[in-house]
């Protein structure tokens, strides 16, 4: 488990980084879909090594990938997940119901995307500001009645919006903590954003639950980092800000919604939190060994891919793919999976159709490809979206077709 002599730091609280938590060698960007015209032999790759820190537990890969290369113009719409939005609509409910929020209160989401949260909290009357560092998918925003900010978020920007606009009443940050390589930056500009009795909720999937379900797909290079709640109130603490109450959640095969404050609000902390920080000490984030073997139980996963795949094409069954997901592309390229294994993957994001997957080079296109081409197999690659897939899947049975997931272990089913 122990690396190079020349190690990294530590992107949180500056410790080297000298042991590895899983290696998946040199993979292109996950969200960098290909132009089937573009010459393919110029796509880049970059070693994707995740390395876990012995003083403060975060795990992160290694920073390779200039933030601007990949969030600039992203592919990514969080508005074509029916579950995400409503997912978006019910934590408005409960962040208006929580803090009674009004007319004069300002709320402000972090990576806002496409407006798929802001705009809910628009429908109830009150004032919003998006901070997203995609221009492409911020216009997309604005069209939705969203105003928002293209910028990439940190201590300055937190603070020119709150000369600018006033403290935030309400911040949100879904999904973009693991984003930032300044992980410290970026959290200051909360500090700095937030009224003196504001909150802030931040949601992020679990280490835990990666560690157990071998959730290894979510590694990508856009993910700097993956969180427990140990590693996360340690870097918060340093900044001023305190976590009072915890939620678990469904969402990305496991998640935690936290809510902070800053030192000095007067917020309780709830005994969810303390249950949850229990929990994890039991588990063992705060042990090195904890982090051990997981490379083994990753390669079991590919394996068992490949095998099947494989007995698949030697049966004759055809292969699909449901979901041009980011976690699809990691799996599908550290397994080494071409289009001779999975002829096609499908999705209802235009932005992405008639592309190529990043680094396997699989074609992408509309939902309806399916029922045209009739696969024996399809294989959903966002098996967080199971469920929601699985439904818009039900026509496959009647050609005999049957769905697949690869994670933590293969499962085939009707």
């Amino acid at each position: 488990m122990n690396g190079p002599e020349s190690s990294p730091a530590c992107r949180s609280c500056g410790a080297p980084l000298s042991h590895t938590f899983v290696d998946l060698g040199e993979t292109p960007l996950a969200n960098s879909y290909l132009d089937p015209k573009s010459d393919l032999a110029e796509e880049k790759k970059y070693p994707l090594h995740a390395r876990v820190c012995g003083s403060c537990f975060l795990v992160q890969v290694d920073d390779v990938v200039p933030p601007e290369d990949i969030f600039s113009d992203y592919a990514y719409f969080s508005s074509y997940s029916q579950s995400w939005v409503a997912h978006a609509g019910r934590y408005a409910e409960q962040a208006n119901q929580r803090l009674n929020l009004n007319g004069d209160d300002l709320i402000v989401e972090v990576a806002s995307n496409d407006g798929y949260l802001l705009k809910h909290f628009v429908a109830m009357g009150l004032k919003v500001l998006g901070i997203e560092p995609a221009a492409n998918i911020a216009k997309e925003a604005e069209k939705a009645g969203v105003p928002t900010q293209v910028d990439f978020f940190g201590k300055e920007v937190g603070k020119r919006i709150r000369a600018a606009h006033g403290p935030a009443t309400l911040m949100a940050a879904n999904n973009v903590l693991a984003h930032v390589p300044d992980i410290n930056d970026f959290v200051q500009g909360f500090s700095a954003l937030l009224s003196p009795q504001g909150v802030a909720t931040f949601e992020f999937p679990h280490l835990v639950e990666m560690i157990r379900e071998v959730q290894f797909d979510t590694i990508y290079h856009e993910h700097y980092s993956y969180l427990s709640l140990y590693s996360v109130e340690r870097c918060f603490e340093r900044h001023g800000l305190r976590v009072f109450d915890v939620e678990r959640l469904d969402t990305h095969g496991g998640s935690l919604r936290i809510w902070c404050c800053l030192d000095g609000a007067d917020h309780p902390e709830s005994a969810a939190l303390v249950a949850l920080r229990e929990e994890e000490a039991v588990f063992g984030v705060q042990k090195l060994e904890t982090y051990e073997g997981f490379s083994l139980r990753v390669q079991a996963v590919r394996d068992a891919l490949v095998v099947f795949l494989e007995q698949a094409r030697r049966d004759h069954k055809s292969v699909a793919g449901y979901g041009a997901a980011a976690k699809g592309n990691t799996l599908l390229n550290y397994a080494g999976i071409t289009s001779g294994l999975i002829s096609f993957v499908v999705d209802s994001n235009p932005h992405k159709q008639d592309h190529l997957l990043p680094g396997s080079h699989i074609p992408i296109r509309a939902p309806e490809e399916i029922a045209h081409k009739n696969p024996d197999y399809v294989i959903i690659l966002p098996w967080n979206l199971k469920a929601e897939i699985a439904a818009d899947l039900r026509e496959i049975s009647g050609w005999g077709g049957q769905c697949v997931t690869a994670i933590p272990c293969i499962e085939v089913f009707r």
